[in-house]
């Protein structure tokens, strides 16, 4: 399972918390010390943010996991992309006083395109001021995140009823709706009290004191979690109709009657559990891990392959790393079969074999050897020499069809690029091996040479100064960096190409050869989109089908044609710029003479010709969307500072219900669900004074250009004195007018 969430949410915390609480550490560290286990690089300590993905397998009770922390920064996409591909479940995180932000919403959709049903919410920091579970949990639903969100426990801000009136922050308690128990938090341990099954009996509980708020609401919560529930099993609502009319009624429910029923709800993806806590102070963690436990699925509750006495070897490569000791270290997922060392497999994308040295469990920076991985696990290999991120590795000499190549991982696009400069000649072959190493272990950095410079892209500002750090720690080459440029794109005009455009001939060591490619490109139309494995365009195979990556491709002659499309649009003969929005077909190849290299020189040439003949066609740039939060004296600077920088104002309030990219969408009803009270959370109330000091704020939502942001964090800093806030997430490439694509041509050096 996969921890995810926005960047501050406390991922690494709850991680922490969770190696605490199942005894594999003996005490939890901190992300502000520095001192946390799967927050291991020196970056990531110095920083206080994780930056990749750690692996690590936890004990609880009679299960296993295969835990994987990952960053919450944008920069750091491609991590989540890697680990969403090849979890069976994920926890999302939100921070109980920020509710749903804009990464949240990346990582959610991160999660949709990889079809990850089995999801549960955790609500953390309910200990800080301004935390409310009601109002994160309404912004699940106006956010459209799950129509059917089960709330399974439930907070207890203190057992103090005055402190309910005094608006006060703290968790003290949970009482969790299924099991129907009390957890109590007092100096760091907890107890465990079982809840009486009337509500006469209950109202009278020295568990509770006299006149406690919490009491009278507790049998409607675990009423309306049953009802909800039912509505997704017919046979637990026939049970539910069998209970006698009393009141009580529901309280008697066992939770062996309610667990089978909500396990195959959450596996269906048909409804979104809710848990919460304060990972810093362990509150929560050990209900969470259970329901983990009952509610995820183990890997054979999921479509597999038939697991017989010898089933075939096959895997997926979801992570690559290189360490200075052990050298390319190669992160699987097993989905069949089990997996010795010293075994051979074959590289089912590359058509390469491999050979297993070593195979390894990885407790984050600590290693354990094994013998083998079971079907489900997540290890470590050694010694493989080309695989890469997203590759299938298949046992050698298997059918056919058990070679099929596992759904790839693909990087998001890169918004940012810069040069690299070695700092002499001697200095360029390593620079250029380092940048190739590089790319291995993170497929979202992007190399290229245009005008004779190397070009290295990535996803922003923080992922290339990782870029930089890990080039000058991990390989120790010597260059510099030259300045940051916005990774701009460049279309194609819909101008009709010669008759013969696709056809090539030439001499190749005195022997003439003759093609003609079946191929047929033009601009995209506004309804068609663009595929993220190939950079924003669209290129269908032989028959209509979106093709996979070059190196997926399983036809040798289809993989050479669609490697030369590739290349052609990785650099516009205009204005060096990548290609995108771009339709290319890709028909049947002829079966010919002509090698499968003079295929892909032939496709490079003739594409690049029929780019060239075009006039240059329209320049894209990448966009960002802005939440900004502002006190009320520096709201109108703030909008004449977006708006002066090419920003464009979506939407204005103090509490914008709108999505965080403006846009209005209709939330989910709140009808049939259970919403909580607003004084469930006394902080987070509005007539709390954590609730009115932050009313005080406006919020923006814009879009603006990337390249005119690089510098928002000082100028917001100056314009609201320190108190303004923001959040930025990539809104994607659009197309901008003439007047600014001949600034951008000035600016790259093309007019």
């Amino acid at each position: 399972m996969a921890l995810v969430a926005h960047i501050d949410s406390g991922k690494t915390t709850l991680t922490e918390s969770i190696l605490f609480s199942s005894s594999y550490l003996s005490c939890s560290g901190s992300v502000d010390t520095g001192s946390t286990t799967t927050d291991f690089l020196p970056v990531e300590r110095e920083r206080g943010i994780t930056v990749q993905s750690a692996s690590i397998p936890v004990q609880w009770k009679h299960w296993t996991f295969n835990l994987i922390d990952t960053p919450g920064h944008a920069d750091f996409g491609m991590e989540v992309e890697s680990a969403s591909r090849v979890v069976d479940g994920a926890v999302v995180l939100l921070d109980s006083v920020e509710g749903v932000e804009a990464q949240t919403k990346g990582v959610w959709a991160q999660l949709n395109r990889y079809d990850v049903p089995t999801r549960m919410m955790f609500f953390n920091k309910l200990d800080r001021p301004g935390a409310s579970f009601r109002n994160t949990l309404l912004s699940l639903l106006s956010h459209r995140f799950h129509p059917n969100p089960s709330v399974l426990t439930i907070p207890i801000a203190s057992f103090d009823p005055v402190r309910y009136t005094q608006g006060e922050p703290g968790v003290e308690g949970l009482v969790d709706l299924v099991t129907w128990n009390l957890w109590k938090w007092q100096g760091g341990q907890h107890t465990i009290h079982p809840l009486p099954r009337t509500i006469e009996e209950l109202q009278e509980s020295p568990l509770f004191p006299t006149n406690h708020p919490i009491v009278p609401h507790l049998p409607v919560a675990r009423t309306q979690l049953l009802e909800n529930l039912s509505m997704f099993s017919e046979e637990l609502m026939e049970e539910l109709l069998e209970l006698p009319s009393s009141p009580s009624a529901y309280l008697g429910v066992d939770e062996k009657t309610i667990m089978p029923h909500l396990r195959k709800a959450t596996i269906e993806g048909s409804t979104l559990p809710i848990v919460c806590g304060s990972a810093l102070n362990h509150i929560g963690t050990e209900i969470l891990m259970n329901y983990v436990g009952e509610l995820f699925p183990s890997p054979l509750d999921l479509p597999h392959e038939p697991q017989d006495r010898n089933p075939p070897v096959r895997l997926l490569a979801w992570k690559v790393n290189w360490d200075a000791r052990r050298g390319w270290m190669t992160f699987v997922r097993v989905y069949s079969g089990k997996l010795t060392k010293q075994s051979v497999l074959l590289n089912a994308s590359r058509n390469q074999r491999e050979k297993v040295s070593k195979l390894l469990l990885l407790y984050a920076s600590d290693v354990q050897e094994v013998d083998e991985l079971p079907v489900g696990s997540v290890g470590v290999i050694l010694g493989l020499k080309h695989t890469r991120t997203g590759d299938t590795l298949v046992s050698i000499g298997g059918k056919s069809e058990q070679r099929a190549v596992l759904r790839d991982i693909t990087p998001p696009p890169a918004v940012i690029s810069t040069s690299v400069i070695p700092r002499s000649h001697s200095d360029l072959e390593p620079v250029q091996n380092a940048l190739d190493a590089l790319t291995r272990t993170d497929p979202s950095v992007r190399v290229d040479t245009q005008d004779g410079q190397l070009l290295v892209h990535a996803l922003g500002t923080l992922h290339l100064e990782i870029v930089e750090n890990k080039l000058r720690d991990d390989w120790n080459v010597n260059f510099e960096f030259g300045q940051r440029r916005v990774s701009y794109r460049e279309g194609l005009t819909d101008k009709k190409p010669d008759a013969n455009w696709a056809k090539w001939a030439s001499d190749i060591g005195g022997k003439p050869f003759a093609v003609t490619l079946p191929l047929e490109v033009r601009p995209m139309t506004h309804d068609e989109k663009g595929d993220p494995a190939w950079d924003g365009n669209l290129v269908l195979g032989p028959t209509g089908e979106p093709l996979p990556p070059p190196e997926a491709i399983q036809s040798p002659r289809l993989a050479a044609i669609a490697e030369g499309v590739s290349t052609a649009l990785s650099n516009s003969p205009h204005s060096g710029l990548a290609m995108t929005r771009v339709f290319v077909r890709i028909g049947k190849p002829a079966d010919d003479f002509n090698p499968t290299p003079v295929l892909n020189a032939a496709t490079v040439a003739v594409l690049r010709n029929r780019i060239r003949e075009s006039p240059v066609g329209p320049l894209y740039e990448p966009y960002v969307h802005l939440k900004v939060s502002v006190p009320e004296n520096s709201f109108g600077l703030v909008i004449n500072d977006i708006t002066e920088h090419g920003g464009v104002v979506l939407d204005l309030g103090e509490d914008s219900g709108s999505s965080f990219d403006g846009s209005e969408a209709t939330p989910y009803p709140e009808e049939g669900l259970y919403i909580p009270p607003e004084w469930l959370s006394p902080s987070g109330s509005r007539d709390s004074r954590w609730g009115k000091r932050g009313a005080t704020k406006h919020v923006v939502h814009a879009t603006a250009p990337l390249s005119r942001m690089f510098d928002f964090s000082n100028r917001l800093r100056a314009l609201t004195e320190g108190h303004g806030t923001f959040e930025m997430a990539v809104a994607g490439f659009k197309d901008v007018l003439a007047s600014r694509g001949l600034e951008i041509l000035k600016e790259i050096g093309r007019a």
